[in-house]
């Protein structure tokens, strides 16, 4: 629980604070009528030079003795004392700042890397939460005996005690936390070294449990003496209060050079507090900060004492020593994130298996993002790309949210329609077949020997040979087929491999070189020109791929309803099917196009990409598709749509999927990362999502057309602009072709 309130205040340090200060605030200057007493006391404009002395010589001092002093002022305020008063109270009040506490808290979020300030602080307020609150309730219990007594000087000195004591809880239970993580934090983003480094710090603080018993008794008979003491109606005695107390203001003096007297007790305070202020400021410190070697401290578990070892020999730990650290341990908390980075460098660690190897799973993230190289080089900065969402989209019984990053106008508006069009029914999708390839080409002496390979590779007892070497490269690179084309004395060889999770390029290509290598133990004076030969075929239009198909292998169908046609899309049945064909198929056709028998599949799948970190370039590629629409149902009124999509390339893991928001957008459609259970449906599914949107943009574009929306649909979202000339609005029409 203090653990959980330590995370609070230090993660929300600013409203912690502003919420304190305005409590504390709204306490000192609450209307005094409010107070029974109220009226007996010195007006609001009477300030008495023992509060100005002691306000004033206290703020330069230590932090908790100030803010302490303060809020208990705002306190005694608030019930109704006299904070001139304070100065009875003063001795006891300085010997209840407990500074050791707030001390201790600083050491334990000082205590590792600068990450881990937040998590150190709550770690703090778990450990010594516990004890410092069985102390404030033994304490105030204990004092407050003293307001019993009778005797008034007595019973204000043990009031303004009591309520110092709790002050001084509340503010290092919220106050002091907030701060320390608030000045930490601008203390990091500035740049500078924090000066102290506690790293083995121990949690080992747990109080003497007899001890702790003993309080526990001590504070029930204390509140039964309390109970006892209290319970009676005092509201009788109440007049004689009062009247006591105004007799004792009208012998005051009413001249304000009264206020500038200064007496002997409080010359013996400022000296006193002064005293205290040059101690805290000057000799403290200077221990804590010159102290480069703290004490050390028992620690019990293995995993501490290997962190008070190795830091030990902090300086100038090597990439080796670092390595057998993490082969020793089999972890990397205890190294620090430089060390970490350098062996990520040298390849000793995967970046992406840092979770399995650090504790910390928001450290782990940090260190990934800042080691170099990642997606791209020479990085300056970030190109921000608008991000839509389209949908709901109802695909195969599950309701889909999908972003789709474009600077096209319209597109996600378009989608969108398409979506609702197929609510109703919902789309269905069937992944068909899945398949990374890479195509080398290798060269013999000549066509003998080139023909002799080809029968060799296609001999279906040699495919287990090439597959074993295949498969032993990695755990998701599984080979399922080989295509060789011959030419000449070339050999284009096509090795195709499904990948799991990952879009699979640098897996089939580790792959592909190691089959090759095992082809050359048979074929020894075989050459290998290129690992690609062309023949895979990566980003390019190619009739292999829109034949044989590449990547994900998708197809999805839905059926609307003749109404929806019309009032959802604003068309009707026969004409969308008239279209497609004249259009999609026919006029495809009559270009030559390969694998463009569509409206505009690049356009989604391109918007689709880019919010999900794939690869933009092998949309030329993915976006092969045909379209095919015809009227179905028992009258032929409603319409039949489906898309074919055979070389989608797609992956959950890899490449740009393991940026943030990049990530987040995975996370939205619940295909984020690896699926461990089955290996490689989190990436079907993202090829199903993308072939199912594909079909909804391709709906609304062709209805757009058949109604003649199209053109009206761009002038009104994103080819027109407004000015005004004489303060008089007119629009412009921007003409792109």
């Amino acid at each position: 629980m203090y653990r959980l309130h330590g995370e609070f205040c230090a993660n929300h340090p600013w409203e912690v604070i502003v919420a304190t200060l305005t409590l504390g605030t709204c306490l000192f200057t609450i209307d005094s009528k409010f107070y029974l007493l109220s009226h007996a006391r010195p007006e609001p404009g009477d300030i008495n030079i023992d509060t100005v002395v002691m306000t004033l010589v206290r703020f330069p001092g230590i932090f908790t003795v100030i803010s302490s002093f303060i809020f208990s002022s705002s306190a005694i305020s608030c019930f109704g004392g006299d904070v001139s008063d304070v100065k009875d109270a003063l001795f006891c009040f300085l010997l209840l700042i407990d500074l050791s506490k707030a001390t201790k808290l600083a050491q334990f979020a000082l205590s590792g890397e600068r990450h881990q300030i937040k998590a150190n602080i709550a770690r703090g307020l778990g450990v010594l939460g516990p004890s410092l609150t069985l102390d404030t309730i033994v304490e105030t219990l204990l004092i407050s005996v003293g307001t019993l007594s009778g005797i008034r000087r007595l019973e204000l000195l043990c009031y303004f005690a009591s309520v110092s004591v709790i002050v001084n809880y509340i503010v290092f239970m919220s106050f002091y936390p907030a701060c320390l993580s608030l000045v930490l934090e601008l203390y990091d983003n500035f740049g500078s070294k924090i000066p102290w480094d506690f790293n083995k710090i121990s949690e080992d603080e747990k109080p003497n449990p007899v001890i702790q018993r003993v309080k526990i008794i001590m504070s029930a008979g204390l509140a039964i003496v309390h109970l006892q003491n209290r319970w009676t109606d005092k509201e009788e005695n109440m007049p004689l209060i009062i009247e006591e107390y105004n007799n004792e203001m009208k012998d005051s003096p009413s001249s304000y050079f009264h206020y500038f007297r200064v007496s002997a007790d409080q010359i013996v305070v400022f000296i006193l507090l002064v005293a205290l202020t040059v101690k805290f400021m000057f000799f403290e410190e200077e221990d804590f900060v010159t102290d480069t070697e703290p004490k050390p401290v028992p620690v019990k578990s293995k995993k501490l004492e290997k962190i008070a070892a190795v830091e030990e020999n902090r300086e100038g730990r090597s990439k080796e020593e670092c390595l057998d650290i993490f082969k020793r341990d089999n972890a990397l908390d205890i190294l620090h994130d430089d060390e970490i980075e350098s062996l990520i460098g040298v390849g000793s660690v995967s970046s992406h298996t840092l979770e399995k190897y650090v504790e910390d799973k928001e450290r782990a993230v940090k260190i990934r993002r800042i080691v170099y190289g990642a997606c791209c080089e020479n990085v300056i900065g970030y190109v921000p790309v608008p991000l839509g969402i389209a949908g709901p989209l109802n695909l195969d019984g599950e309701t889909i949210q999908v972003p789709m990053a474009t600077t096209e106008g319209c597109l996600v508006a378009s989608t969108n329609r398409g979506c609702r069009a197929v609510a109703a029914r919902g789309v269905i999708s069937r992944l068909v077949d899945d398949g990374m390839t890479r195509g080398p080409v290798v060269r013999f002496e000549n066509i003998d020997k080139s023909a002799a390979a080809l029968k060799w590779i296609n001999d279906p007892h040699n495919f287990d040979r090439i597959k074993n070497s295949f498969d032993s490269t990695s755990r998701f690179a599984k080979l399922t087929k080989v295509q060789v084309k011959i030419a000449g004395r070339l050999l284009y060889i096509r090795f195709v491999a499904t990948t799991g999770d990952a879009m699979g390029m640098n897996m089939v290509s580790k792959g592909t070189e190691a089959a090759l290598n095992r082809i050359q133990q048979n074929f020894p004076d075989m050459e290998i020109l290129s690992l690609s030969g062309n023949y895979c075929a990566d980003k390019k239009a190619t009739a292999v791929n829109w034949i044989e198909g590449r990547g994900k292998y998708v197809v999805c169908e839905a059926v609307i309803a003749a109404e929806d046609v019309r009032t959802i899309l604003k068309t009707s049945v026969a004409a969308m099917v008239d279209l497609n064909i004249s259009k999609n198929l026919i006029g495809s056709a009559v270009a030559g196009s390969i694998g463009g028998f569509n409206a505009h599949a690049a356009n989604i799948v391109t918007a689709v990409y880019i919010a999900t970190g794939q690869d933009p370039a092998q949309v030329v590629t993915s976006a092969n598709c045909i379209t095919l629409m015809e009227p179905t149902g028992s009258t032929n009124e409603d319409l039949y749509i489906s898309v074919t999509m055979p070389s989608v390339e797609v992956g959950t893991v890899g490449g740009g999927t393991q940026l943030p928001a990049q990530s987040s957008c995975l996370e939205l459609l619940d295909v984020q990362g690896s699926n461990r259970l089955q290996p490689g449906r989190n990436a079907g599914k993202l090829a199903r999502i993308i072939c199912a949107t594909v079909l909804a943009g391709e709906l609304s574009l062709m209805a757009a057309l058949a109604s003649g929306h199209l053109v009206r649909s761009h002038l009104k979202h994103n080819r027109s602009a407004q000015f005004t000339f004489n303060d008089r609005p007119f629009s412009v029409t921007l003409h792109s072709k």
